[in-house]
């Protein structure tokens, strides 16, 4: 029999992007282009036909070989029903993308949220490869994550597990109010947004930092100028790796994930991050719950959510 392949796509607000992963999970081939979700549902459904037919025809591989396409979409999906309910990004709201993909490839289609398939990216393929039970959180614009148990994304009973950025760690008397309308939530702090926030907001009160010299705060910049010895900027650091450690304790205890896996922009502050987070998630986790428990950074990159998408017909 030829060997079967397993496309993947990655359906965002402003570009597609495709790939060919084989059943070990390894990315052999990526295409993309523009969603032009302004254009309406059926050209955005024209757009995935389009790229992942090129994808297919400009590969080694035949159509026969197609074991079929997987979706991730940043928004809330009913995936036992293949609708996305809400895709804000997109304009998509209750469209039934797997019957609309079937009928055109007339291969099965799976679809999840894009936390969800970068997490079983990092699991099938990256930082959590062989692992049958780990956690991944992205570190972005918000914080999301994804839950891998038995080497499957865990959904809950309404798809709605994994929203890690909404735990309320923060006490009361520190907490803001969170996008989602509650207070003291992991994404107030531990995300990109919050840590520009804090970085804001130390400017403002007068606190001596470098930061104050700079015309727009990013994430980076907080943490290159804590590498630099800005204390102010360290502090901001730490209270982010703080409460991200902390939620991760809380979660250590109920599922007993073999590996956390952090992924997503923040990510990419390195040891200054990461040596924090595991200092803190030692001190407020029992230590039998620590035992042979990792906390890695992510290894796919921009690349997790077409793996992950492809792994949906393996692995969920």
């Amino acid at each position: 029999m030829s060997e079967m392949i397993y496309v993947g796509v990655d359906l965002g607000g402003t570009a597609i992007k495709v790939g060919i992963c084989d059943r070990e999970g390894r990315l052999l081939h990526t295409y993309g282009g523009p969603t032009e979700s302004d254009k309406g549902v059926h050209v955005v459904i024209d757009n995935i036909e389009k790229y992942v037919r090129h994808i297919v025809e400009q590969s080694p591989y035949s159509w026969d070989q197609v074991a079929g396409v997987g979706a991730g979409v940043a928004g809330f999906t009913n995936v036992r029903e293949g609708i996305i309910v809400l895709a804000p990004n997109i304009g998509f709201q209750d469209v039934p993308i797997r019957e609309l993909l079937e009928s055109r490839f007339a291969k099965p289609v799976k679809i999840d949220n894009d936390a969800n398939v970068a997490a079983l990216g990092e699991a099938w393929s990256g930082a959590g490869r062989g692992i049958e039970n780990c956690v991944c959180y992205t570190l972005g614009t918000g914080v999301g994550g994804g839950i891998i148990i038995n080497g499957k994304i865990y959904q809950g009973f309404s798809g709605m597990a994994g929203e890690f950025g909404h735990m309320a760690v923060v006490p009361d008397l520190e907490a803001i109010q969170c996008g989602c309308g509650k207070m003291g939530c992991v994404e107030t702090v531990s995300s990109a947004t919050g840590i520009i926030r804090m970085a804001k907001d130390a400017v403002e009160r007068g606190d001596r930092t470098t930061l104050s010299t700079v015309d727009n705060i990013a994430a980076k910049e907080v943490f290159d100028a804590a590498k630099a010895g800005d204390e102010v900027a360290a502090r901001i650091v730490n209270r982010a790796a703080f409460y991200l450690a902390k939620s991760m304790a809380a979660v250590g205890a109920v599922l007993n994930p073999e590996v956390f896996i952090v992924g997503g922009g923040v990510s990419n502050a390195g040891d200054i991050l990461f040596n924090e987070v595991r200092e803190v998630y030692a001190k407020y986790t029992p230590e039998p719950l620590q035992r042979g428990v990792s906390i890695l950074p992510a290894q796919l990159g921009n690349d997790a959510g077409i793996v992950g998408a492809a792994g949906l017909l393996l692995r969920s």
